[in-house]
């Protein structure tokens, strides 16, 4: 199983952020889960709490600032490799 890209954590939320590669470059979806904890460990759910929405929202924003970084790296390293084979 691959890797994520990028993981990014408040408290009990966490924001995974996954490379996904295409012919025209990559592209990135992002999962949010939040963490609880079980008689029987720890667990993830997609659902959320009333106090858990200002906090997504803040890390669904450091997530959207990653991606837009890399893909901006992205560009810059296929236009390099472009300009070496020609």
């Amino acid at each position: 199983m691959s890797q994520p890209a990028h993981k990014i954590r408040t408290g009990a939320l966490q924001a995974t952020i996954w490379r996904n590669l295409a012919e025209r470059g990559n592209w990135y979806s992002v999962k949010l889960t939040c963490g609880y904890k079980t008689d029987d460990g720890w667990r993830e759910t997609e659902n959320l709490g009333h106090d858990d929405l200002l906090p997504a929202a803040k890390l669904l924003d450091l997530a959207h600032t990653w991606v837009m970084h890399q893909l901006d790296a992205d560009r810059k390293g296929r236009k390099q490799s472009e300009q070496v084979v020609k």
